[in-house]
């Protein structure tokens, strides 16, 4: 339940973390690790730009208007989670892939 509103993470070594419940509103994420990390979090407006969210738990997570830019994403659980472009990924066959609004896709999103 950590508050990181507008955190810097740049480059941030995150593997594993849980951060279930936290407000990562407008945090800077570019260039983090976030393998397997539990994100069941309000992503929505982070920079996630270059990140690695190989097997991350996406589930439940808000990622409105995030941009998920050059990311990989292999292995990422996408359920119940708003996607960039506020549709959800329940709806959307439980992934965001198509969804992420960045002109370049991301890895794993094949």
């Amino acid at each position: 339940s950590a508050n990181l509103e507008d955190a810097n993470l740049i480059n941030a070594n995150l593997t594993n973390a849980n951060l279930q419940w936290a407000n990562l509103y407008k945090a800077n994420l570019q260039h983090a690790n976030l393998t397997n990390a539990n994100l069941h979090a309000n992503l929505a407006d982070a920079n996630l730009q270059w990140a690695n969210l190989t097997s991350a738990n996406l589930a439940n997570a808000s990622l409105e208007n995030a941009s998920l830019e050059n990311a990989s994403l292999p292995g990422v659980i996408w359920w119940n989670t708003t996607c960039p472009d506020g549709t959800n990924s329940s709806n959307n066959g439980d992934t965001c892939c198509g969804h992420l609004k960045d002109a370049v896709p991301a890895a794993g999103c094949d």
